[in-house]
């Protein structure tokens, strides 16, 4: 009980959370660390999931890849990449010593769900919306479009939403290679002995990756409200070109 009590007091002192080093400061960096690979696993996995989906051909193959990087762990790939020559352990502006080793590493970690939910969330939609839409005269593209990609959102935010709150979770590891982020505090409070200052950081860490998890947990439903029935896109959505 102790032990909570000093967390308690850690987070309620003003002094813990401002100044350098303090930890607004180092949720803001984590923040920054998190949506940067996010953003740049979504720009490589998406459009390869998608268009997998769309093609229906190749998404066995890359589903399971994406999987095989589920079973390496991200500090045992992150402690690796810092010991190349590229990308190494040097500085990159606001994301710290090791910053491109611990982007790519995150990133890597967050492709499997993007990956895996995107191409099933393409290859779900149903087969006879699929028809309707090719009666019509729809063109693949438009296919995608109008008809594909509105009904695979809401499962395709399901693999963005779990992403995002490994990747917040995991980008504390950044702080075993002197990285930014809210794993300084919990790494300096343990070997320090200070252990409600580490149990602080981590109750911090929770309480955001809570936050993260409603906030996705409510796009995602307010794109599944907003997403056509199959019957309704018939009607409604699938309409010539011209």
């Amino acid at each position: 009980m102790r032990v909570l009590a000093d967390a308690w007091d850690y987070l309620l002192a003003a002094s813990s959370w401002t100044g350098d080093g303090g930890m607004l400061e180092l949720l803001l960096q984590q923040l920054l660390l998190t949506v940067t690979a996010l953003v740049l696993a979504l720009a490589v996995g998406l459009p390869v999931a998608l268009g997998l989906g769309h093609l229906g051909r190749g998404g066995f193959l890359a589903v399971n890849i994406s999987n095989i990087g589920r079973a390496v762990p991200t500090f045992a790939l992150l402690a690796v990449l810092v010991t190349l020559d590229w990308p190494g352990y040097e500085s990159f502006g606001p994301y710290g010593r090791a910053g491109v080793a611990t982007l790519l590493a995150l990133t890597l970690f967050a492709l499997p769900p993007i990956i895996t939910n995107g191409y099933v969330a393409v290859r779900e939609v149903p087969s006879d919306v699929l028809e309707a839409a090719d009666g019509m005269g729809m063109t693949g593209a438009q296919r995608f479009w109008r008809v594909e990609l509105p009904l695979a959102l809401p499962l395709v935010l399901s693999g963005v939403r779990l992403a995002l709150v490994q990747v917040w979770a995991t980008a504390t590891i950044a702080a075993l290679v002197a990285g930014p982020g809210l794993g300084r505090v919990i790494t300096d409070g343990f070997y320090r002995s200070q252990y409600g200052q580490g149990i602080a950081g981590a109750l911090v860490v929770a309480a955001v990756a809570l936050l993260l998890e409603l906030a996705a947990a409510a796009a995602e439903r307010f794109a599944a409200r907003e997403r056509r029935d199959p019957l309704g896109t018939v009607s409604q959505g699938l309409r010539p070109a011209g």
